[in-house]
């Protein structure tokens, strides 16, 4: 017989299993090792990414750092350029103001000093003068200017002003003008005043009662038509015989009137007065001229006392030489007696406190 072949050994029969285990475990292996390169991989790209990121930012951080840098100097620049500037301006605004100070005290001090001046020159030509105007406009001036320039430093000055003011305009000055006038008028007058001797010396009734007499005239000669009527009226022979003795009336009234300026009875109180001669009364008048043009002079001088004399030696020359009862001789007696009671000296006040309040404004006080 023949042999039996041979047997084969045979596998245990975990073999396979474990033989699959293996493969799974190798299959698992790979897999994981697969898994964690392309993990490993996705890290290394990831790990690129941000570091090219990174790095990328950092170029961005030392760009912007060396913008910023630049910005910084630039900005440091500006401020010191603006610190100088700001500097220079409060230097310039320092100087500005001791600028506008300086003017202030200047217009300040030009103020005062015109205001002080002007009344010094108005004071000047009221004492010349002897009339307050002067002095008055000056202040009215300067308080118009003070209330202008509205400074309250000058309001000590103005209120100072205006109690002068009031104190100048309460004295009652002599206004020479008017004065002078009514000489001029009595000068004129002089030439036609009547003299106590001569015709000149008549009295005037009629000048005083002309009413008086135009009314009895009117009578009288409604009267004469009266009788001429009634006498024509009884016949021509009638009214001639009116006529004759109405013309033997009149002849008759002339004759008397005539035979009356032959003698004529007055009262003299200066004889020598009714001694002067037509030639004399005409340098008499010159006299009284020159009398009352002294006391124009005077008056305009200022000469008060000089001017009062010469006023009354014109009232006792008017007295004396002139007939009282002539209304033009009583007029200018009236107007020389008004000159000479107006005529008196009379000091104008002085500013005192204007120039007082001035003296401490220029002062600064």
């Amino acid at each position: 017989m023949a042999p039996p072949p041979p047997s084969n050994p045979t596998l245990p029969a975990w073999l396979p299993w474990l033989l699959a285990l293996m493969g799974a475990a190798v299959l698992l292996c790979v897999l994981l090792s697969w898994q964690s390169l392309s993990r490993q991989q996705s890290l290394e790209q990831e790990l690129v990414r941000r570091q090219e990121a990174s790095q990328a930012r950092a170029t961005e951080a030392q760009l912007a750092a060396k913008q910023s840098a630049e910005l910084v100097r630039d900005t440091a620049a500006k401020v010191s350029l603006l610190d100088a500037r700001m500097a220079e301006v409060a230097l310039q605004r320092g100087q500005l103001e001791e600028l506008i100070q300086s003017m202030s005290r200047s217009r300040d001090e030009n103020v005062v000093g015109d205001i002080e001046s002007a009344i010094r020159v108005a004071l000047q030509q009221s004492q010349i003068t002897g009339s307050a105007e002067p002095l008055v406009a000056t202040l009215k001036q300067a308080d118009e200017r003070l209330l202008r320039y509205k400074q309250p430093r000058m309001e000590g000055v103005r209120r100072a002003v205006a109690r002068d003011l009031d104190r100048v305009k309460a004295v009652a000055v002599v206004d020479v003008s008017t004065l002078t006038i009514k000489l001029d008028e009595v000068v004129r007058m002089a030439d036609e005043l009547p003299l106590v001797s001569g015709s000149e010396a008549a009295p005037h009734p009629r000048d005083e009662h002309s009413g008086a007499a135009a009314a009895r005239e009117r009578e009288h000669a409604l009267k004469l038509q009266r009788e001429q009527a009634a006498a024509a009226a009884d016949g021509k022979l009638a009214l001639w015989w009116w006529q004759a003795t109405q013309q033997l009336s009149s002849w008759t009234g002339i004759v008397w009137g005539e035979a009356r300026t032959l003698l004529r009875v007055t009262r003299i109180d200066h004889p020598e007065a009714a001694l002067i001669s037509p030639d004399q009364s005409f340098f008499l008048r010159e006299n009284l001229k020159l009398r009352l043009l002294n006391a124009r002079l005077a008056l305009l001088s200022r000469q008060f006392d000089t001017a009062q004399s010469d006023l009354r030696d014109s009232q006792d020359m008017l007295n004396r030489y002139f007939d009282t009862r002539s209304r033009k001789v009583s007029s200018v007696a009236e107007l020389l007696r008004q000159v000479a009671g107006q005529a008196r000296q009379v000091s104008v006040p002085r500013p005192d406190d204007t120039l007082a309040a001035l003296t401490a404004a220029a002062a600064g006080r």
